[in-house]
């Protein structure tokens, strides 16, 4: 489980991107079927299946297999650290009496809006959630931790994310800060802003998805937590929770991905299909955290002893990637085409 985390308001510039990118391939032509939750369901009625988690030319769905190697790979890799094991943050059952994982709770008729609260205001967003007063919240009621909700609304394709969140009654909410996303738009939040996230990113569309490890294929990056970050971020985070000002660091919004040369063959199907994404797309540094920790959904369906192979990778077997010719613009979360 992550460390809760307190966002730093006090927000660096971003960093410029450090390299030059050749030979990076826009994605297109992208054959899936529409997604499917299957955390709490909230209303009834006849979703859109249009609504995935994000678009198909998204920087979450970009493939960087083939980019090159950042030039700082190795000491970002040495900061986050090579020794320690990979940690899918997410499973099945109780850990320690609390449900593992960011349960997604989906919605599929529109619903009243919730009125909502802020710690941070002035980088949330102040209005627009529709919140059920019975949405899940991370690691159970009673949590301690980083208390995300994450409410999945396919009728108006939104994404409502709250950061510390705790229910008021009556359709009311309170929190440290939030965002509401517009799943078929590729605007970042302003810069400077956070959101539920230290980076200033959505959460639903790093989250592995039970139904995609099931089905073999999860074609997006992945939400990952580092210990310690730098006071910076690059493209397309747009905010930082940063240590220090140390180079050393990963910035928020880092891109990093698991070796080709790394051995998937031997895992069980849902470990594989993890492992897998993090070779094509990578895992994007979004918050603070444990070192290492991949981030899915709470789910029954997920069989904790297939994901327990993923702890065999450590550190070393990952590399930072230079992604710096994906950006199409500052403000947009649109990968350039080539």
């Amino acid at each position: 489980m992550t460390t809760k985390r307190i966002p730093a308001l006090a927000t660096a510039s971003a960093v410029a991107a450090a390299c030059l990118l050749s030979g990076y391939a826009h994605p297109s032509g992208y054959a899936h079927p529409g997604d499917r939750a299957s955390a709490a369901t909230a209303g009834a009625g006849t979703r859109d299946a249009s609504c995935r988690t994000s678009l198909p030319d998204s920087f979450w769905r970009a493939p960087v297999d083939t980019l090159p190697v950042h030039r700082d790979s190795a000491r970002y890799v040495a900061s986050i650290g090579s020794a320690e094991p990979l940690h899918p943050d997410f499973g099945s059952g109780l850990v320690d009496g609390s449900p593992i994982g960011i349960p997604i709770t989906v919605s599929d008729t529109q619903l009243p809006e919730a009125k909502v609260s802020l710690d941070y205001a002035e980088e949330s967003d102040r209005s627009g959630y529709r919140i059920p007063q019975d949405a899940k919240i991370e690691n159970g009621p009673a949590s301690d931790g980083d208390r995300h909700v994450v409410v999945w609304d396919r009728a108006l394709c939104k994404s409502y994310e709250l950061w510390d969140a705790e229910p008021q009654g009556g359709n009311a909410w309170h929190a440290g800060s939030g965002a509401v996303f517009d799943l078929r738009s590729h605007e970042l939040r302003p810069d400077g802003w956070t959101s539920a996230d230290a980076a200033g990113l959505a959460v639903l569309p790093g989250l592995v998805r039970y139904e995609e490890a099931a089905a073999g294929r999860i074609d997006h990056a992945i939400r990952i937590t580092v210990p310690r970050s730098d006071q910076s971020y690059v493209w397309p985070a747009r905010h930082q929770a940063g240590a220090a000002a140390d180079a050393s660091l990963p910035p928020m919004g880092l891109r990093l991905r698991l070796k080709s040369s790394v051995d998937t063959s031997k895992l069980a199907p849902q470990a594989k299909a993890v492992a897998e994404a993090l070779k094509k797309y990578g895992a994007i540094v979004a918050d603070n955290g444990s070192a290492w920790f991949i981030t899915g959904e709470e789910n029954p369906g997920w069989d904790n002893a297939q994901l327990r192979g993923l702890k065999a990778f450590k550190g070393s077997d990952f590399e930072a990637v230079d992604t710096s010719g994906m950006q199409q613009s500052a403000d947009s979360g649109a990968v350039a085409p080539k």
